[in-house]
């Protein structure tokens, strides 16, 4: 593609600070700005997190404001027609929707799609929904390997050629902090003692992470290893009844902008979730050179082989988190599994996923 910029649109539900919303920052850093101009556009005004940073990248964002009301799809049909996008980026099943209805008719912006989750973790009137308008893309991009598969199993109709994209994103750490003095640095800001065995997970507290597995294989742990700490960052609509659930040694940290500074402090990432497509912040933590105990869901297998990086398990298992969490007590294989986790994150690419996204970008909009 030559000639002027092509303008193209990213649309999110919201730009907190979950996984997704964190990629389409990382994927921002590394764009192709003299081939793309691109704009960000965002539903629910309370999740703006993010928007700081993407201003900062001179990116032009638009609120669409979202309830009440629920006027946000007439506000997003205003700024297609101002804007006159050529391609629009969609990510997240509401708003793709939105977007895939509002375009319908000649000369409308190509379509593209990142489908970040499986689709049995959406509710049935979104999948049905996401389902009879899925064929109005004209190329998807999954996250992982398993979300690829849940799209044909979830009722999304493929069409032919080159329609469907793998492309395993990465984190973007930058020159985050590592080494003995970043791992007292990130001790002291949370409070832990220097000397103590330290699980720590990152997402949002709800039943889909089910953190409360964890809390439960935790206790189990703590009869091991008495001096051992839990760290829990994010926060979300559980976090109350987690709160009631925590023994000792539990550490709410909150959301937090600078996990990569905390992961240093941390010997082992665990993550209880019972649905995923590709989890960023198991990928921050193995760039960080930390084992894993996570569970054998989503895309989690296609970047963690069990008792190489880190250990798998079934997910709503307690006792089986808690077994690899003693087993990973051993500083080293704690060292082992750590060291091929960040070998294994080299392959995590972020530069190399959005020139990948790019190149879908190229073929849709020159056919």
């Amino acid at each position: 593609m030559t000639g002027p910029r092509a303008r193209v649109l990213w649309l999110a539900k919201g730009l907190g600070r979950g996984g997704a919303e964190q990629l389409l920052l990382n994927c921002v850093r590394h764009a192709d700005r003299s081939r793309y101009a691109i704009e960000v556009a965002y539903v629910l005004p309370h999740k703006d997190a993010l928007v700081p940073a993407l201003a900062a990248a001179g990116v032009p964002v638009h609120c669409l404001g979202g309830a009440p009301g629920r006027r946000w799809p007439l506000r997003l049909r205003a700024l297609l027609a101002e804007r006159r996008y050529d391609l629009v980026h969609t990510h997240m099943p509401v708003p793709a929707v939105a977007a895939r209805l509002l375009t319908l008719g000649r000369g409308g912006p190509r379509l593209v799609h990142t489908e970040h989750n499986l689709w049995e973790r959406y509710r049935l009137p979104t999948r049905w929904a996401n389902a009879l308008t899925y064929r109005r893309n004209d190329a998807v991009v999954a996250v992982s390997h398993a979300v690829a598969d849940g799209i044909a199993a979830g009722g999304g109709r493929h069409r032919a050629g080159e329609w469907l994209t793998v492309v395993h994103h990465g984190p973007d750490l930058g020159d985050a902090p590592s080494g003995p003095a970043a791992r007292r640095a990130a001790r002291e800001e949370l409070g832990l003692p220097q000397d103590a065995l330290v699980v720590g997970t990152v997402g949002n507290l709800t039943a889909k992470k089910d953190q409360a597995s964890l809390l439960a294989a935790f206790a189990l742990l703590r009869g091991h290893r008495p001096e051992a700490r839990l760290v829990l960052v994010g926060s979300g609509p559980l976090e109350a009844e987690l709160r009631s659930r925590a023994g000792e040694g539990v550490l709410f940290a909150g959301m937090r902008a600078d996990v990569p500074a905390l992961l240093p402090g941390w010997d082992v990432f665990c993550l209880s979730s019972r649905q995923e497509g590709l989890p960023v912040a198991l990928m921050e933590a193995m760039a960080s050179g930390l084992p894993s105990v996570v569970t054998r869901v989503g895309g989690v297998p296609e970047i963690v082989d069990d008792g190489v990086e880190g250990r798998l398990v079934a997910p709503g298992d307690p006792a089986g988190l808690a077994s690899a969490l003693v087993e990973l007590a051993d500083p080293g294989l704690r060292a082992r599994m750590g060291a091929a986790a960040r070998e294994r994150s080299r392959s995590f690419d972020v530069a190399g996923a959005q020139q990948a996204v790019e190149r879908v970008y190229a073929r849709v909009l020159a056919n």
